[in-house]
């Protein structure tokens, strides 16, 4: 009978061929001296991201539905572990990334989720002091309220039997603003501000006033909001970005 991995790390791709073999190898030096598997989510690529996958000893899972919650509730469907981490294919990780994700869970059982940062590994300067002060002030709330009241979707790590499901319904923010105030309610999150990941800044390609008034105000914030009360799809998905600074 085969053994429950610890964990498995859930990848959703829409062709990231470019970028996932630096995730997946960065995923092949952790230190972690458990079992974990890497779950790759081919969400109609055209590119052989699916074939990278394979090559690197990765489950692969096809979702036809375009969007990231689809691809990310199909990937956690097929998990084996006991706890599911939400990762990005343009994200690299440190060696003691799933190790340090590991010490928080063992440090009580009570807790349902180990969420972190990222940081921007490229780009424009100002997207790393953006990265930087958004991330320093969810610390801050953290260290005063004990509340995580935000985490990025490359760094979300949940028990298995905390999760509920990706409302598939949402998206932007629905695999990080609705996931992590849907573990809140099944127990304690913790946020670990030392423990970040490393995204690519291609995002940020088309300048500070396009991404904080268009991509965070419209098409992250106000769409989120609005699909969740409505309960249905008001807003679709933003395009696609494509640009990269490689």
């Amino acid at each position: 009978m085969t053994s429950r991995p610890r964990f498995s790390v859930v990848i959703p791709c829409y062709n990231e061929e470019r970028y996932l073999t630096d995730a997946l190898l960065s995923l092949r030096k952790q230190d972690f001296d458990g079992e974990f598997e890497v779950v790759v989510v081919d969400n109609n690529c055209t590119d052989d991201t699916a074939g990278v996958a394979r090559d690197f000893g990765a489950v692969v899972v096809t979702e036809p539905t375009p969007g990231v919650c689809n691809a990310r509730q199909a990937g956690t469907l097929a998990a084996r572990g006991e706890i599911v981490v939400s990762a990005d294919a343009d994200t690299v990780y440190e060696r003691d990334w799933l190790s340090r994700i590991d010490a928080g869970f063992r440090a009580d059982e009570r807790i349902v989720a180990v969420v972190g940062p990222c940081t921007y590994a490229d780009g424009p300067r100002w997207g790393r002091y953006f990265g930087r002060g958004l991330f320093g002030a969810v610390n801050a709330v953290y260290r005063v309220t004990g509340r995580a009241v935000y985490a990025s979707a490359t760094n979300i790590a949940f028990r298995r039997d905390a999760w509920t499901g990706y409302d598939t319904g949402l998206t932007q923010g629905g695999d990080e603003l609705d996931q992590l105030r849907r573990l809140r309610g099944k127990g304690r999150v913790v946020y670990d501000h030392a423990n970040p990941t490393f995204t690519s800044g291609r995002r940020l390609a088309r300048g500070f006033m396009y991404n904080v008034f268009v991509s965070l105000v419209v098409h992250y914030l106000l769409t989120y909001t609005v699909n969740r009360i409505t309960g249905r799809r008001v807003f679709g998905q933003a395009p696609a970005f494509r640009e990269d600074f490689r």
